[in-house]
């Protein structure tokens, strides 16, 4: 069974993820952490929970959520799992960050595994399913176990809202319709889980997200 551990993180509160199960084994998904503290505060709950780091995946690489990106690679000697849609964002993350006055220490590592929808991500006995989800940003996906009824969803949806379509790459219509196709498809008692803020259902989404319920 996959246990699932959120750390808020950096001064946008991005939720990086940490899903294990019994074996261990764990994968750290969007690794926000950026300053010095953030990320000796992850690594010291890995290593107090006794986890192994097996796997660095990326729902999407906007800087917010790849801030840690590097450090996580070096520390774990980790590749970095990603869709190709975003690899345009790896070399602006340093410049980009000082538009907003953050200083980034260097850019995420290059994607060394594409992730494409129906790929299947393993660590210990547990699988995660790939599902594309562009729109928020083109390379945009989602990693999903049936059998935990679990979906870590990046900045395509949250609770109450979705995600914004006004950077680069982004596009309204195109997230509407893979979150009506993909996401609202799913069972209704699937957890969700964003990129940022609480965890909500694919019911509650369905019923009451003014972005989604036609």
């Amino acid at each position: 069974m996959i246990k699932v551990d959120t750390l808020p993180i950096n001064m946008w509160q991005e939720n990086t993820y940490i899903l294990s199960d019994e074996t261990k084994e764990c994968v750290i998904i969007d690794p926000g952490c950026l300053t010095t503290e953030e990320r000796k505060s992850v690594a010291e709950f890995i290593e107090t929970n006794g986890y192994k780091p097996v796997k660095l995946l990326q729902t999407h690489l906007h800087l917010d959520h790849v801030f840690g990106s590097a450090f996580i690679a070096e520390k774990y000697d980790l590749g970095l799992e990603a869709n190709q849609g975003d690899e345009f964002l790896i070399d602006q993350t340093v410049s980009y960050a000082a538009q907003f006055g953050v200083e980034v220490d260097k850019n995420p590592p290059a994607i060394s595994n594409y992730l494409n929808e129906g790929d299947v991500v393993q660590f210990g006995n547990s699988s995660l399913e790939v599902i594309t989800v562009p729109g928020h940003s083109p390379g945009g996906i989602t990693f999903y176990s049936k059998e935990d009824k679990i979906a870590i969803v990046g900045d395509s949806i949250f609770q109450g809202s979705i995600g914004r379509t006004d950077l680069p790459g982004g596009d309204f219509d195109t997230l509407i319709s893979h979150l009506k196709s993909k996401i609202l498809t799913l069972d209704e008692d699937v957890q969700l889980f964003p990129g940022h803020g609480p965890s909500t259902t694919v019911g509650r989404e369905k019923s009451s997200n003014p972005f989604l319920v036609s």
